[in-house]
């Protein structure tokens, strides 16, 4: 009797800070030749539904993260993962000393900016200016035109700006790597080198925690990743865990 075809990967994808679930839309086109089975989560800040996905049936079971995208996920998802790929990643945001000084500002800046009031109109337009200027600061050094549609394109609903805070305070509070982080997955940091979002500091204590992982460091890329070759060594990467 003849042998049946490997089952292919599951995919549990996961936006960062200010994105959604459809940031991974080119992905999914870009892999379908493969046959990988995605589930994309969503967090909620702009008009989609929440969503938090979970594994489905057979096949080696892939989390990849962009940004704080591995800190949202649940812990029992990220805990059963085979291999994990970071984007722009980090398991502690804040580093020490100075320059965790001027992080911490950064972000007390930032949630001002997402306090209620004066009216609700008015706190949704001013954080949707947060957010577009958080982007821009993510995509340079590339051009924000580049961003695809997400939260920015249209004021921020309340309970959209609820879900931002609290990811912020969790940005804030993160000491390491997320809850659940599966200890013995393969792993792929994916660094970007001009990244004005994690910090040099914060990317070599990634590497420290991850002494084992795979590194791709692109240069002159900006943390959103937009105008680089970030798709070709992660598909080979991980064409290369089916063929393990």
């Amino acid at each position: 009797m003849a042998s049946s075809a490997p089952a292919s990967l599951q995919v549990i994808a996961m936006h960062g800070w200010a994105g959604d679930g459809a940031n991974w839309n080119a992905w999914q086109e870009v892999s379908a030749p493969f046959g990988w089975r995605w589930a994309c989560g969503e967090r909620g800040y702009g008009c989609r539904t929440p969503l938090n996905p979970g594994w489905d049936g057979a096949g080696q079971r892939v989390v990849i993260g962009h940004s704080m995208g591995p800190h949202l996920l649940d812990a029992a998802v990220l805990a059963g993962a085979d291999a994990v790929v970071l984007l722009a990643g980090f398991g502690r945001f804040v580093p020490s000393g100075a320059e965790g000084r001027r992080v911490r500002a950064a972000l007390a800046a930032m949630a001002a900016q997402l306090a209620e009031g004066p009216s609700e109109a008015e706190a949704a337009l001013r954080a949707q200016t947060l957010l577009r200027r958080f982007l821009a600061e993510a995509a340079s050094p590339d051009p924000p035109e580049l961003l695809p549609p997400g939260p920015a394109d249209q004021p921020v609903g309340a309970a959209g700006r609820e879900r931002l805070r609290h990811d912020l305070a969790l940005l804030e509070r993160s000491k390491g790597l997320p809850a659940g982080f599966p200890t013995d997955a393969r792993v792929l940091i994916v660094e970007a080198e001009a990244d004005r979002i994690v910090v040099p500091q914060t990317r070599a204590l990634l590497r420290q925690a991850l002494p084992q992982a795979d590194l791709v460091s692109l240069p002159g890329a900006g943390h959103c990743l937009l105008d680089s070759p970030v798709m070709a060594p992660v598909l080979e990467w991980l064409q290369s865990l089916e063929a393990a």
